[in-house]
Parts: structure tokens; sequence; C-alpha cells
């Protein structure tokens, strides 16, 4: 039987845990804001804070309840609510601003580069991310992640996991769906692109929520790779299509 994977001619990713490291970023930055404001806030806190609402401003989207609205625009809404609930006072528009962009600004995982540089050798490797065009592209500037194409749930007015993210990409980028693996540390977004015909590659990052949070690390024998970092999905997907 012809193995399904030497058909594989380019990579997609989910970014947000999967190629950066959104909490860690989030923290830092926030206490460089705090000391340089005086501001006292437990900035672990405001990072997960700030996270947990974004699946319920998709989602708002995905239900037509709200209109198209950017990554950007919906954490910006999230942000506000933020800001009154932990009390942070104090800050000029200009640098509520820059707070909100900080998502353009994510640090990626130690592997994250070299991986993607050893991945893109032979297929082509390309976000997507709910996150806006400009955010991944300013994203990929700041951590010098080497992508060959930019995709969005933007560019499909969907968000994952919307079916036509996952056959848009396949599209856009002239392939048939089995052509395609998306690579991702969370299981629901690969279950829902593996139902559109995509191949499957989990990663696991076990330290996106911090260090002590239980995440689901367990390889699942639906997904057509199973691997540790970029580095050994690199070795293995390497092995599959030799």
């Amino acid at each position: 039987m012809k193995n399904p994977l030497r058909g594989v001619r380019a990579l997609v990713f989910d970014v947000f845990g999967t190629v950066v490291d959104w909490r860690g970023s989030l923290i830092a930055e926030g206490r460089r804001l705090g000391r340089a404001k005086r501001i006292d806030v437990d900035w672990a806190a405001f990072a997960d804070a700030w996270r947990a609402g974004y699946r319920p401003a998709m989602a708002r989207v995905r239900s037509g309840a709200l209109g198209w609205t950017s990554i950007d625009a919906l954490h910006r809404m999230i942000l506000d609510e933020l800001l009154e609930r932990f009390a942070i006072r104090g800050l000029s528009e200009a640098e509520i601003e820059h707070l909100n962009r900080v998502w353009h600004r994510l640090k990626p995982w130690p592997d994250a580069r070299a991986g993607l540089r050893r991945l893109k050798r032979d297929v082509v490797i390309a976000t997507l991310s709910n996150g806006n065009v400009a955010l991944l592209t300013n994203m990929a500037k700041f951590a010098g992640l080497p992508w060959d194409c930019i995709l969005s749930a933007e560019l499909f007015n969907h968000y994952k996991p919307d079916p036509e993210t996952y056959l848009g990409a396949a599209r856009l980028l002239g392939c048939a769906p089995q052509e395609v693996m998306m690579v991702a540390a969370h299981k629901d977004d690969l279950r829902a692109a593996r139902a559109c015909g995509l191949r499957t590659g989990f990663v696991a990052r076990p330290l996106e929520y911090g260090p002590g949070m239980r995440v689901d690390r367990r390889p699942e024998k639906d997904f057509d790779i199973n691997a540790r970092d970029f580095n050994d999905l690199a070795a293995k997907l390497a092995r599959a299509r030799a």
C-alpha cells in the first residue's frame, strides 16, 4: 500500500501555542510595562484571562452575532475589559494599542526556527492561524520565522474550525486536501482538519499554559504523525516520505 505521506506537498501550522509561546511572551511584556508604569498586577493571571477571552470572542463571529472582526480587533475588545477588571489605570491610547499588539511580538518555542527550516527543505510551510495577516506577518518578522507563505482565517472570513479555513488553505496552495498536513498542538484543530481530508501532525507543547498545568500530550493513532517538537516532526516526516 502506498504511503499517503509521500504525497504531502505542504504543511500548514497553527501558530498561537504551537509555534510561539504566547503566555510567556505576554507575561514578560506585562511585567516590563508594570515596572515602567508602576502597575502592580498578576501578569500571569492577566495573560490567562486575555487568552480565555479568545474562543468566546471568535464564537460570536462564527455564530453571526458579530460581523467579521479581525483577531487584532477582538484582542482589543478583550483588553479593554481586562483593563477595567484588573484596575489598570493611567495608560495612554498609544500605550494601550502597543500592549494590544504584543500578539505581534510573541517569541517562538526554542525548536521552532530550526525545525521550520528543516521542514521547508522538502515541503512548503505556511501559517494557518486565526491571527490576521498583519499580525502573522509582523510576528514572522519579529521572531525570524521562515514561512514560505502567510495564510490566515482572515482570507476566508471564517475562523477555525470552520471547514472553509482548511479547504481554503489547500485551494490557495494549489493542493488537494490530502496533500496538506495541518500541524498543531491542539487536538480539536487537528480533528477538524482531518474531517476536511487534510493529513495531521500533532506536536506536544506541555508548557503552553505554564509549568505544572496538565496538558494532553498523549499520541493519537488517528493523527498521521505525533511528535515531541518540530525537529522530531521533521525527522518523522522525512522517514515517512522516504
